[in-house]
């Protein structure tokens, strides 16, 4: 297992006590955020390189900066049963606890150039920002929030005081006592099971699978935060028929059948560039073993494939909610969340639908504070 773990003295302007880490041996101090456990001598990062040891006390460095804002479509998180059509305010900052050798946003997770934090804004800016933006969520992602879970948490505070929903998109390789405050304020989550093998996930992504489907098991069941599930798919390294069917079948046993499941197509980046694109049948064999597995809601992503963008009602088959990528067709689906057909309730979170947000994507700027 990748384990970086860097002397850096020099501490940033935008360091913040951080919480879940206790003392240990030689004047160390050892990270109790994810599983992990980085075990630091004074002035070294753990392997997520934003949370150090200063002084014989943990600091988060990334505390009030982000590496960029964007308004996206709600389906970019993805979350398809989550307010379908909305804005929703993107950030992140720097940094990651896992060290996956396909990352797609590798330039700001694997970063390690504090500088490239270009925007500074605390919890109460954000949030203001969502409300002058019309954004009815904020979103914590680009790269893993619970890296900077002090920040997050305390900016999903500050959102809620003003009514905007909070979202996380992360990997979920997190302790069970940190999650249970992060998941806490968050009202929807993204959770990024890599693949449904513990050898994948040590080769490829420095970590391991059980940790992840216990938190996954932990939202769904013992939180009020609604919970999607994504899996890219990479050909020859988690794309058989066979994971595939396991990983269904696990959460369709451990989970249940309404919870949505997207399968998204992966494209050579980082350390992974010699690899082919996923094949647009690959994700439709996921998706048919999937629903065969007993899901409702299965998806794929990152294609234009309208039959596995669209939201079909469990109980008579018609089509609720018609997407092709990020940009909703036609939606027909009442703010109560039952089938107009037959009356079946569809899973997630809804309200009064008007005019979708689009599949555009807005850079924003927020003013220092």
């Amino acid at each position: 297992m990748e384990r970086d773990l860097t002397h850096s003295p020099k501490v940033p302007e935008s360091a913040h006590p951080g919480r879940w880490w206790h003392a240990i041996e030689d004047d160390r101090i050892q990270c109790d955020l994810c599983p992990r456990d980085c075990k630091l001598h004074a002035g070294q990062r753990g392997a997520c390189f934003v949370r150090q040891n200063v002084d014989g006390r943990m600091i988060l460095t990334t505390y009030g900066r982000s590496s960029g804002f964007c308004i996206d479509p709600i389906e970019k998180k993805p979350l398809n049963h989550f307010h379908p059509g909305s804005a929703i305010l993107s950030f992140g900052t720097a940094g990651c606890n896992l060290a996956c050798k396909f990352c797609q946003n590798w330039d700001i997770s694997k970063s390690k150039d504090m500088d490239r934090l270009l925007d500074a804004a605390s919890p109460q800016g954000i949030a203001d920002a969502a409300v002058a933006y019309g954004s009815q969520s904020v979103a914590f992602t680009y790269n893993d929030p619970v890296i900077f879970a002090e920040y997050a948490i305390d900016t999903a505070l500050a959102c809620h005081e003003r009514g905007i929903r909070t979202v996380a998109v992360t990997a979920g390789y997190i302790h069970p006592e940190p999650a249970r405050e992060f998941f806490a304020a968050m009202d929807g989550a993204n959770v990024d099971l890599k693949a449904f093998t513990d050898d994948f996930y040590f080769r490829l992504c420095g970590g391991h699978l059980q940790p992840v489907l216990d938190i996954l098991a932990y939202i769904h069941h013992e939180t009020s935060c609604w919970l999607e599930i994504t899996t890219l798919l990479i050909p020859g390294k988690n794309d058989s028929p066979a994971e595939i069917k396991s990983l269904a079948d696990w959460v369709a046993r451990e989970l249940g059948p309404q919870v949505p499941l997207h399968f998204t197509a992966f494209h050579p980046d980082w350390k992974m560039d010699d690899l082919p694109p996923t094949p647009a049948s690959t994700l439709t064999r996921a998706r048919r073993i999937a629903i065969d597995a007993g899901l409702h809601y299965v998806y794929t992503g990152n294609v234009h494939d309208s039959e596995g963008g669209t939201t079909f009602c469990p109980g008579c088959q018609a089509a609720l909610i018609e997407r092709d990528w990020y940009r909703i067709r036609h939606h027909d689906l009442p703010a109560d969340g039952r089938c107009p057909h037959c009356g079946t309730q569809i899973a997630g979170r809804f309200a009064h639908f008007g005019k979708p947000f689009g599949p555009r994507r807005v850079p924003v700027r927020l003013q220092r504070p």
